[in-house]
């Protein structure tokens, strides 16, 4: 028996698959302040190939429906840490429209930017980042105050851009940038988990707006068409992972303060390392 075009067998392979990273990106959420899009995004691509999505929309899919499931996740990641006073507000009132702005130009150019030049620099920004958490060295830094001005701003605009045209939260960018300013990695992870929600709400809508013609040039493709996904945010993708996210998140948070500085910095960079690598198989 095959519905849409897969047997049962797959889609019940396929929905338990989506649960289960459901969890994985709600805990990485909480733990790391990133939006799980890390995690997302490749299991997605495979996801939607076996449901015969064409090559030449099935990033753009999988990217609109990681940011799509980033909402509730950093919503619930956010409250949890600000409930403990972790975040710093000053951050978020000067990044914030930054933020947005990068995430409509990341909407905007998304369709036509080259893919392989954006996975080498977020394996440079990844990499580094890594590096310096788990060396630990203590002289790697930009400074030892956040800047205030136009520099500060233009970070937030890149987070946003970076962000969107890759399907995370932007915790990989934004934790990155306040550890290299001395803040604790425990701030900059509860504050991350608040970006991701200023990154991860325009971005779906700008990926809704991008796919929406796509149902009308690949009729035949089920998971492109209502009420299986609206442009490139796929609703059966989104339903299926979003409820073992929530659920994990606050358990991320929890097992974030439960740890040392040095522990989460070590996991962190453990984690980065991990990400890093997978675009690097796939650039080769």
């Amino acid at each position: 028996m095959a519905i849409a075009g897969l047997d049962v067998s797959e889609l019940i392979e396929l929905a338990l698959m989506l649960v289960a990273v459901g969890a994985l990106s709600g805990f990485f959420a909480g733990i790391f302040g990133i939006g799980g899009g890390a995690i997302l995004v490749p299991v997605f691509y495979e996801c939607f190939r076996l449901a015969g999505v064409p090559l030449e929309v099935r990033m753009p899919l999988c990217i609109g429906t990681s940011l799509a499931i980033i909402i509730p996740t950093s919503i619930s990641s956010f409250r949890a840490h600000y409930a403990r006073g972790a975040v710093d507000t000053g951050i978020l009132r000067l990044w914030w429209l930054p933020i947005v702005l990068g995430v409509v130009a990341g909407s905007i150019i998304a369709r036509f930017a080259p893919e392989r030049l954006f996975k080498i620099v977020f394996v440079g920004v990844a990499w580094f980042g890594a590096t310096r958490l788990i060396l630990a060295r203590e002289s790697w830094k930009f400074g030892d105050e956040v800047p205030k001005g136009p520099l500060m701003r233009l970070y937030g605009f890149f987070v946003g851009l970076l962000s969107t045209l890759m399907g995370v939260g932007g915790g990989l960018f934004s934790n990155m940038l306040m550890t290299l300013y001395g803040r604790p990695i425990h701030q900059a992870v509860a504050t991350s988990s608040a970006l991701a929600v200023f990154i991860s709400i325009p971005g779906a809508l700008g990926y809704v707006y991008a796919g929406w013609p796509a149902a009308a040039r690949y009729p035949d493709i089920a998971a492109l068409q209502s009420p299986l996904a609206i442009g490139y945010v796929s609703l059966i993708g989104a339903i299926l992972v979003m409820p073992t996210s929530l659920l994990t998140a606050p358990l991320g948070v929890k097992a974030a303060h439960a740890m040392s500085k040095r522990t989460l910095e070590i996991a962190f960079g453990c984690y980065l390392f991990i990400v890093g690598g997978r675009f690097v198989i796939s650039l080769l």
